[in-house]
C-alpha cells in the first residue's frame, strides 16, 4: 500500500525542514518513497532489527544526511526524539508485524515452511527465544499465549502436547513443532485454511517480541509527539494489531467529555480527525502482485491544532442529542421523541 500510505502522510511533509519518523523501518521502502517525494524532508528511521537497519541504510544511502537511523523498539520513540533534540515531528508511520525479509531468512525461525532454529526474535540480542517459551512456560500460560495471540481454538491440546514432549527432549527446531501441531488438531482443520501451525507460530512470535504491548504503548506516545496538523498512519497485518490501532486512533478522534453532557467543556473536544474510513485494504491490482498484502489494513489521523476555532463547534454539531428521562414522550415545541425496541419497532 505504498501509494496510499504516502498519500495520507504527504500533506504534512510539504514544508522544507519537515521531519517524519518511520518507526518500523524494515527495508526502507516507504521511507525511500517519502524522501523521494519531499526533497526538504528529514527522516528518522527506527527498527529493533540490526539487519533491517543495515539493509535500509544501504537503500537510503543516496539521501545522505537527510536520514537518521536508530536501533530501538518503536515504543521507545519519545526517548529517540529526545536524544535527537526533536520536540515534535510532522508525521509518524508504523508498518507493524514481521517483515518479508525476516520471513525469508530461514535461520531466523519465523517461518513454518522450512526447518530452522526456534528463534523468532526481531532483535537477535533480545533475551527470550521461541524455544525458551516452549520449553519453560507452564502449560496454562503457554495455552493462554496460543489462544490469545494466535486465536488458536486448540490451544489447550497443543500446549499439553508440548509439555509432554519437552519432558523427554527440549524443543529446538521448527519442523518438530509443526508436526506436533498437525498431530493435535482435528483432520478437518488440517484440510482447510493453510498450514495448521501458522497460528501457533504467530502467537510465539508475538510473545517473544512483546508485539501487542509495544503497539499499545507506541501509538499514544507517537501521537503526543506530533506537531499540529501532523499525521499518524498505521499499517497492520492481523486482527489483534488492527484492533489496538482502531481503538487508539478512535480515542484521538472522539471527545473526552461524558456522553450525557449536552455541551463540550473547553479542552474536551476531539484531538484528531480520521483520514481513512475504517481500515483501508489493498486493491486487487496490488494483491495480484503481492499476495502477502492481503491482510493489510491502513488507518490514519491528522492531529488538530489546539487553536482550531471550528474544533469544538464541529464536535458539538456532531454530538447526538440527549434527553432527560423525564422528558421522554412529552409534547412540547419540538418533535416528540420515540424510543426503539429490540426488534426495531417504536413505542
Amino acid at each position: 500500500m505504498l501509494r496510499r500510505c504516502t498519500e495520507v502522510l504527504s500533506p504534512a511533509l510539504q514544508r522544507p525542514g519537515a521531519v517524519a519518523v518511520d518507526a518500523t523501518l524494515g527495508m526502507g521502502g516507504h521511507a525511500a518513497e517519502l524522501l523521494r517525494l519531499h526533497p526538504g524532508l528529514h527522516l528518522v528511521g527506527i527498527d529493533r532489527d540490526p539487519l533491517a537497519l543495515e539493509l535500509a541504510g544501504s537503500r537510503l544511502e543516496g539521501f545522505g544526511d537527510r536520514v537518521t537511523l536508530v536501533h530501538a523498539v518503536h515504543d521507545e520513540l519519545p526517548a529517540v526524539l529526545d536524544d535527537l533534540g526533536l520536540a515534535a515531528v510532522d508525521a509518524v508511520f508504523f508498518d507493524l508485524g514481521v517483515s518479508s525479509f525476516q520471513l525469508d531468512e530461514v535461520e531466523r525461525g519465523f517461518s513454518y515452511a522450512r526447518d530452522a532454529p526456534l528463534d523468532m526474535r526481531m532483535d537477535p540480542g533480545a533475551p527470550t527465544t521461541a524455544a525458551d517459551v516452549l520449553n519453560t512456560y507452564p502449560q496454562a500460560e503457554l495455552a493462554r499465549v496460543l489462544r490469545v495471540y494466535g486465536e488458536e481454538r486448540f490451544a489447550g491440546r497443543i500446549a499439553a502436547a508440548v509439555v509432554r514432549q519437552r519432558a523427554a527432549e527440549p524443543f529446538t527446531g521448527s519442523s518438530r513443532l509443526v508436526d506436533l501441531v498437525r498431530e493435535n488438531v482435528p483432520a478437518a482443520t488440517r484440510r482447510t485454511g493453510g498450514n495448521p501451525a501458522k497460528r501457533t507460530f504467530q502467537a510465539l512470535r508475538i510473545e517473544v517480541n512483546d508485539e501487542l504491548r509495544v503497539v499499545e504503548r507506541a501509538l499514544p506516545a507517537a501521537f503526543e509527539r506530533l506537531a499540529p496538523d501532523g499525521r499518524l498512519a498505521v499499517l497492520t497485518f492481523h486482527s489483534l494489531e488492527d484492533r489496538i490501532a482502531k481503538n487508539a486512533l478512535r480515542r484521538f478522534t472522539e471527545s473526552s467529555a461524558p456522553p450525557d453532557l449536552p455541551f463540550l467543556p473547553p479542552g474536551s473536544g476531539p484531538r484528531a480527525e480520521a483520514l481513512t474510513r475504517g481500515g483501508e485494504a489493498p486493491g486487487e491490482e496490488e494483491l495480484a502482485v503481492n499476495p502477502r498484502a492481503a491482510s493489510a489494513r491502513l488507518r490514519a489521523v491528522r492531529k488538530l491544532p489546539e487553536e482550531d476555532p471550528g474544533r469544538r463547534d464541529r464536535a458539538v454539531r456532531e454530538r447526538p442529542a440527549r434527553h432527560h428521562p423525564r422528558d421522554r414522550g412529552r409534547r412540547g415545541p419540538g418533535p416528540r421523541t420515540t424510543h426503539g425496541t429490540d426488534d426495531g419497532r417504536t413505542r
